[in-house]
């Protein structure tokens, strides 16, 4: 059995080719070879959102903080909330962050497909985020 010490990896501020605006990373697990399962805490400061991007299994949010928005391609915006869980089906275009006026806290769980978790695409745009 191997347990890791909360903090024992380091946070890492959100990529701007990935992030608009103040996002902090910090790691909570990747699971070892063969299982291809990773977890990550992710704080937003207000109005700080992902770009648009799929991921090839799919992914889980789970929100422990604030309040935010998320948003599915073709959809419409959604508030999410402390408590909720958010699922997104593999490949669905979608983006998620804090609202303008507050920060959110969300855990993000994915696996890799042929060694990715993620295919990133442009930033939301302030219009498409402000709607």
């Amino acid at each position: 059995m191997e347990i890791k010490k909360i903090g024992s990896q380091a946070s890492a501020k959100g990529p701007a080719e990935w992030f608009t605006g103040t996002v902090r990373i910090d790691p909570l697990f990747t699971a070892p070879d063969p299982a291809l399962v990773s977890g990550a805490n992710v704080t937003f400061e207000p109005g700080a959102r992902t770009a648009w991007h799929t991921h090839p299994l799919g992914q889980t949010l789970i929100v422990t903080a604030g309040c935010g928005w998320a948003q599915r391609e073709g959809g419409p915006v959604e508030e999410i909330h402390p408590g909720d869980v958010v699922w997104f089906a593999p490949n669905e275009r979608h983006w998620h962050g804090a609202r303008p006026t507050s920060a959110m806290t969300h855990i993000a769980i994915q696996e890799k497909k042929d060694g990715k978790v993620v295919d990133w695409m442009e930033h939301v745009t302030d219009q498409q985020y402000q709607r």
